[in-house]
């Protein structure tokens, strides 16, 4: 009983080192780095009017038209999630008035979402967990793990799907890249 116990643990914590090191995914970074300006269309209506903010109050696509727009794929369990999502936080706050994120979540309840919206301090919108529509939009934007970050234009055109890797390696000139992208 004791060695089983010793070998299972051992097998889950390499097993977390190594969804740490690489993502809960199976995204190759350099495939998704090509993914830009998809042509792929996209409008507010996909949203099928479940959009909802942090508190879980209904809110109207009219919030977020003529934004930026992020959909970001993501969960709590997810520790490369865990580390990008404080990033995501700060650059959402500092171009609030031209970028909005809206939240989908692979949690495993609408609890557990809403205590990872929290804990990470997620003052943006979110579809209720395990909707449909959530569903449909990471097959439109062939999301293969997590996180993922779609950037979309504000005139509905899909800029990119490593809306991650432009936060993360150049913070400060990802806003008006997408900004000149979407002209």
């Amino acid at each position: 009983m004791t060695v089983f116990f010793v070998r299972s643990t051992i097998h889950s914590i390499l097993v977390i080192l190594y969804l740490y090191s690489v993502g809960c995914s199976s995204n190759d970074e350099t495939i998704v780095e090509n993914r830009s300006n998809l042509g792929i269309p996209f409008s507010l209506d996909e949203f099928s009017n479940q959009l909802i903010d942090s508190n879980g109050q209904s809110v109207s696509t009219n919030s977020i038209a003529g934004k930026t727009l992020g959909i970001y794929f993501s969960a709590h369990w997810c520790p490369p999630c865990r580390t990008f999502t404080p990033k995501l936080v700060e650059f959402r706050d500092q171009n609030s008035e031209d970028f909005e994120v809206v939240f989908v979540s692979s949690d495993g309840s609408q609890e557990e979402q809403f205590k990872y919206m929290k804990e990470a301090e997620m003052k943006w919108l979110t579809l209720p967990n395990g909707s449909k529509t959530g569903s449909l939009l990471s097959e439109k934007f062939d999301v293969k793990g997590i996180p993922t970050l779609v950037i979309i234009s504000c005139d509905g055109k899909v800029l990119t799907t490593n809306g991650r890797g432009e936060i993360t390696s150049k913070p400060d000139s990802a806003m008006s890249k997408w900004n000149n992208s979407s002209s």
